[in-house]
């Protein structure tokens, strides 16, 4: 008898209590294919079925009786008694189901306590999974066909859908969709927004609705802002995952049908052609010269060979040649396999998991705007209590400090940091996305110009994608190897050959489409780039008959009438056409095959240059120069040719060859990266390589766009990975999803900010896990690109670039207007904390602190934040990661400048007291226009530091000088619009006391004349 443990279900099973005994279900399926969602009870004895959920004897069911057992999915039944005397009535092994215990009919007395003789299960076992579907590469195809409980005839209906019950749909899961709601939400979680908040409901409390609405306004164009562009990032990136519906065929019960591949299930026969994308993870149990294009997951560049045969259970998944994975291509051939995985379950829908389940950190500006905002909360308390009390001590008005107080309090939250950080952020999305660069998140922007550590990912990236013939080795007279050719330079040398190898291909050439090998496209773009009419030459040469490819032979052949004869040509693995090959050279037997610009078609026999002879030592020259070839990254086919006379037939035509020459193909660089690398290189940033490719060819190609300089540089393997990040490796060849975040977690470690550029499906979880990741747009797949935090959609790196420069200058800008408004708002501070410790009248009343904090908070510094970049914005290395918005350095600056511009403010006010003997009220209209003024003034101050006072971004920015314009205005509006004047207690100066104010407005400029003046000195 067959027991449990001989035959385990796929599935968990649950046990569920009856009267008498327990009812064991499982998930699982009977060879009928019928449901057993129904467990009944007969009277007078308990009778179970399988399959069908009917009694053995067929006799109604009383329901009284019956006890149904709704399941989620198909399943078969199991009897455990425990109280009552259990018989077997029949045992079917036949019936008996791969998924669950052997199908048992049993009869058991209702009434009849004993000892139940059936094999107890406990009530919380767990059926695992079959071993065999774990990792079915290593199983054969017809142990998968049974684990899978199917057939090359497909599915039943009904198993279907009962499959379907317990797998779902073929989907992958779908980005949470983000709503209105939650962008508002997040663009009001920072720190300074809920000070400014917590400012106007202080301002309101006080009775001061003017600067509790003026504040409240700051605060809703700030959301508004933020929200809008936030929001058309979230709408472009569903534009973007619009995709069309993916269809396949499949066999279901002998009939043949073509289904949306969501509605696939484990155990589908599924066939694919040429062009197919595959649905789903499979097992393939047929192949027909299949090679599956699988860049997109492994970051392979060459198509894959498939077979059938079962391979080691350790074999890493790009070279599992019997198994074809969900989102890659059939390039050439035909198959059929057997549906292992879906949905969430196969190779892509588990990097999407790992997409999911990766923790997104909050980006380095968010984090520094809140440090900044906790510290102005400490500076706030300190400044309210301080000055209230040193007023109050110094016999003034506890009314008016208090208000003061209060007033100097808000005036110490910069009220436009919000506004003009979302301003200078968005504006510099805009200009990225002028730039094909996406901007899914604003800080993401500034983030990038922090960037220390590029990894970017090979094919699509740093390569073409794309395959070319870039090397043709010629055999000379004597057949030796002759000298390489770069058919890129030279295409017209190459004619010959190439309308040789371009009969011997089964791709298809057209406009705008393509389909087959890529190296067979890039061997008929070749040929047609050489002159070679394509069309011409097939029809004056008909194929006749031809023997496809295969992992045997490792090459293929075609046959065509030339002439009174047939021409046997064979294109493959260097070493088998070298194998089979007697000689090398043209020969008389072979064409001469090109096209003119008319389209008539020369095919006649060479009479030059007689082949000579393969020896031993010219069989080595070859395979020497296929090896070179090699090391150089390139993939190499050779080219040989054999007449034969007509009608001859032949299963295997690959003997007593002519060996013509080696084509070289290569997945080239992309033009512009050489340059990029070079500008990072320059602008501090370190670029490494990390893909899923060969090491060779990795290396080849880091040597081309200069990574590394020889092709003796270091790589470090995905099969003796391990996560370092030294300076001096810059290349990581054949590493999985999960090596690369390992590696990105091995330069965080360092400290770095790491920015992850890829396009595959195997780079999303780097994309994610890395500061910044950056997809590509054109040929980047729908899960990298939910993945990323910026896509170009030009797919050109070199947009990289300007998404760096763009985020260095908007930090710069951010820096700028912070230290600006920091030190205007300081400056303030010190002059009402000075009077108030000092004794002297307040140079500001409350009402024109709050006026001024409005005018130089917002429009100034807003210029500020659309400064352009400077001219060597990309000629420094970034800045430290962990260096705040403000350093010391700054906060150094910050308080010389307010001390200066104070010192003048309260000169100011001295002046007129006690030299121009104004009243309290003119004097301090004096002393609030030469605050005013010179805060205005200020801003030219907030040029970088390595440009010159008169040549830099403020003087060339327009926006600052139309600010100030604005800002004169409005303060000559409240100074002589008598309303206003009245309201901020202000009275128009005499000449007198406008030369004061313009001699204290100049103040701002003192430390800059006195560092110039310094530099001269020590020159």
């Amino acid at each position: 008898m067959m027991t449990a443990n001989q035959r385990r279900p796929l599935w968990g099973c649950r046990t569920y209590p009856t009267g008498h005994g327990h009812v064991v279900v499982s998930a699982g399926q009977s060879k009928e294919g019928g449901p057993a969602s129904q467990v009944r009870k007969e009277q007078p004895d308990l009778e179970y079925a399988h399959a069908a959920g009917r009694s053995t004897a067929g006799s109604p069911l009383a329901d009284e009786h019956r006890r149904v057992v709704n399941l989620p999915s198909f399943a078969c039944v199991i009897i455990r008694a425990l109280n009552h005397r259990c018989t077997f009535d029949s045992f079917d092994p036949v019936s008996a189901d791969l998924w669950c215990l052997p199908v048992l009919t049993l009869r058991m007395p209702m009434s009849t306590p004993g000892t139940a003789e059936v094999t107890p299960v406990p009530d919380d076992s767990t059926i695992k999974l079959d071993d065999r579907l774990q990792t079915p590469w290593a199983t054969s195809s017809s142990d998968v066909l049974a684990a899978l409980k199917t057939s090359e005839s497909g599915l039943s209906a009904d198993a279907v859908r009962e499959r379907r019950d317990v797998f779902g749909w073929n989907r992958m899961r779908e980005p949470e969709t983000v709503g209105l709601i939650q962008i508002i939400v997040r663009q009001l979680r920072s720190l300074v927004v809920l000070l400014l908040a917590a400012a106007a409901l202080v301002a309101l409390f006080m009775g001061d609705a003017v600067e509790a609405a003026a504040i409240g306004i700051v605060l809703i164009l700030n959301t508004a802002i933020g929200a809008a562009m936030e929001w058309r990032a979230v709408r472009s990136m569903e534009a973007l995952r619009a995709m069309d519906e993916i269809y396949c065929v499949v066999v279901r019960g002998d009939d043949v049908e073509r289904i949306s591949a969501v509605h696939l299930v484990p155990g589908d026969i599924v066939r694919l052609e040429e062009g197919d994308l595959v649905p789903a993870d499979m097992r393939l149990i047929s192949v027909a010269q299949l090679q599956v294009n699988e860049s997109a997951l492994t970051g392979e560049s060459a198509p894959v060979m498939k077979d059938t045969e079962a391979i080691d259970p350790e074999t890493v998944l790009a070279e599992r040649q019997n198994m074809s994975y969900k989102g890659t291509a059939v390039a050439t051939g035909s198959a059929t396999g057997v549906v292992t995985s879906i949905g969430t379950e196969t190779e892509v829908g588990e990097i999407s998991s790992m997409v999911a389940t990766d923790e997104s950190e909050r980006t380095p500006l968010e984090e520094r705007l809140d440090l900044l905002g906790r510290s102005l909360l400490r500076v706030v308390l300190f400044i309210t209590v301080a000055v209230g009390l040193a007023g109050v001590v110094s016999g003034k008005e506890t009314h008016l400090m208090l208000e003061t107080a209060i007033a100097l309090a808000v005036a110490a939250i910069p009220e436009g940091l919000p506004v003009v950080a979302t301003i200078a952020l968005a504006r510099g999305l805009r200009r990225m996305a002028r730039r094909n660069a996406l901007v899914r998140r604003l800080s993401s922007v500034e983030t990038l110009g922090a960037t220390g550590v590029i990894c970017t990912d090979k094919t699509g990236t740093l390569t073409e994608n794309e395959m070319r013939v870039v090397r043709w080795l010629p055999a000379t007279h004597d057949g030796h190897p002759g000298e390489p050719i770069d058919p890129r330079e030279a295409p017209e040398q190459v004619a010959q050959p190439m309308a040789l190898a371009a009969l011997c291909t089964s791709a298809t050439l057209s406009e705008g489409k393509s389909t087959g090998d890529p190296m067979e496209i890039a061997i008929l773009r070749l040929a047609e780039k050489a002159g070679v009419n394509l069309d011409a030459v097939r029809q004056s040469n008909p194929e006749v008959d031809r023997v496809a490819f295969s992992r045997e032979t490792r090459q293929m052949a075609t046959i065509h009438e030339v002439g009174s004869q047939e021409l046997v040509i064979v294109k493959g693995a260097p070493e088998a056409v070298i194998e089979g090959a007697e000689q090398a050279g043209m020969s008389e037997a072979t064409p001469l095959i090109a096209s003119g610009a008319d389209g008539q078609t020369d095919a006649r026999m060479s009479k030059t240059n007689e082949p000579a002879g393969l020896t031993r030592s010219v069989r080595e020259a070859w395979l020497s120069a296929n090896e070179a070839f090699g090391a150089e990254g390139l993939r190499v086919l050779a080219l040989a040719t054999r007449p034969r006379n007509r009608g001859e037939t032949e299963e295997a035509p690959f003997h007593d060859l002519t060996l013509l020459g080696l084509i070289g193909l290569l997945d080239p660089p992309r033009e512009d990266v050489r340059s990029v690398v070079e500008s990072c290189r320059r602008a501090g940033i370190r670029v490494v390589m990390v893909t899923g490719d060969q090491a060779a060819t990795a290396r080849s190609v880091a040597v081309a766009v200069g990574l590394v300089d020889d092709h003796d540089a270091p790589v470090i393997d995905g099969r003796d990975f391990e996560a370092r990040a030294d300076d001096d490796i810059a290349i990581y060849a054949r590493v999985s999803p999960r090596q690369k975040l390992e590696l990105i977690d091995a330069f965080h470690d360092r400290g770095d900010v790491v920015a992850m550029t890829g396009d595959g499906v195997n780079d999303a979880p780097a994309l994610q896990r890395a500061d910044i990741g950056v997809a590509m747009g054109q040929r980047g797949t729908q899960v990298a690109q939910d993945a990323a935090d910026v896509i170009l959609q030009d797919d050109a790196l070199a947009t990289i670039l300007v998404a760096i420069e763009e985020g260095r200058t908007i930090f710069g800008n951010i820096r700028a207007f912070v230290r600006y408004l920091l030190s205007c708002n300081v400056a303030e501070v010190m002059v009402v904390g000075g009077a108030s410790f000092t004794g002297l009248p307040l140079p500001i009343l409350p009402l024109q602190i709050l006026f001024l904090n409005l005018v130089t908070d917002v429009f100034p510094a807003l210029a500020l934040g659309m400064n352009d970049a400077e001219e060597d914005t990309l000629s420094h290395p970034p800045r430290p990661p962990e260096e705040p918005i403000i350093a010391r350095r700054h906060w150094l600056e910050i308080v010389s400048y307010s001390a200066v511009i104070s010192i003048a403010v309260i000169s100011s006010l001295l002046v007129s007291l006690h030299i121009l003997d104004y009243t309290a009220s003119e004097a301090v209209t004096v002393s609030f226009l030469t605050l005013a003024i010179s805060q205005l003034l200020h801003v030219f101050n907030m040029h970088s530091p390595g440009s010159t006072f008169f040549h830099n971004a403020v003087t060339r920015n327009p926006h600052v000088w139309g600010a100030i314009v604005l800002c004169l205005g409005i303060l000559a509006g409240a100074l002589f619009i008598p309303p206003i004047a009245s309201v901020l207690s202000l009275q128009t100066p005499t000449l007198e006391g406008w030369l004061v104010v313009a001699m204290g407005s100049l103040s701002p400029f003192v430390p800059p004349l006195a560092r110039w003046f310094y530099s001269l000195l020590v020159k």
